[in-house]
């Protein structure tokens, strides 16, 4: 029996090594996580580069912005008053539009993922970006195993791991994956 290609609505497990132009190290993906293939769990141009492929392959992928998380949009960041948030705020946490605190700027989408950039004494700085926006990409991926989707997992899009996506919200005291 020949093994099974990638094609949609396959699940494909993955690992990978992620990298910036200069090839400094931003993600490593050692133990193998499954992404549905046609869903919403992997960027378009990392689908078509595992169309056919195989069990044990690999691909390597250099990606554009807008090929990747796309350019960084300086009207995605927002500076809120200092004294709308809790004393204990750091930077790099995350808050979801809707769950900003009463007298937030109404401009800011509602299922929107925030990261706190930088604190000042007076306001705070808040990036709707991904983190990964306006970056070019190298990717090196490595197929480990593939599998029919199940019906929930065509119907929900996802094989449950969008890291290459923003989920809207996540569940509490969780953090997002840097790579969406």
């Amino acid at each position: 029996m020949r093994a099974m290609q990638i094609m949609n609505h396959t699940v494909v497990a993955l690992t990978w090594t992620l990298k910036d132009s200069l090839g400094e190290l931003l993600d490593e993906l050692t133990e193998p996580v499954e992404f549905l293939v046609g869903g919403e769990d992997l960027l378009p141009r990392i689908e078509q580069a595992l169309m056919g492929k195989r069990e044990g392959e690999s691909v390597e992928l250099y990606l554009e912005p807008e090929d990747g998380f796309g350019d960084y949009d300086a009207d995605l960041v927002f500076l809120e008053p200092r004294s709308l948030f809790p004393e204990e705020l750091e930077e790099g946490m995350v808050f979801e539009g809707n769950g900003l605190p009463q007298g937030a700027s109404s401009d800011i989408p509602p299922h929107t993922l925030l990261t706190v950039t930088e604190l000042y004494p007076e306001h705070v700085v808040l990036d709707a970006n991904h983190p990964l926006a306006g970056i070019a990409l190298k990717i090196a991926l490595r197929i480990h195993r593939i599998r029919p989707s199940t019906q929930a997992e065509q119907h929900q899009a996802s094989a449950g791991t969008g890291f290459f996506k923003i989920a809207p919200s996540l569940p509490e005291g969780q953090e997002p994956p840097l790579l969406h």
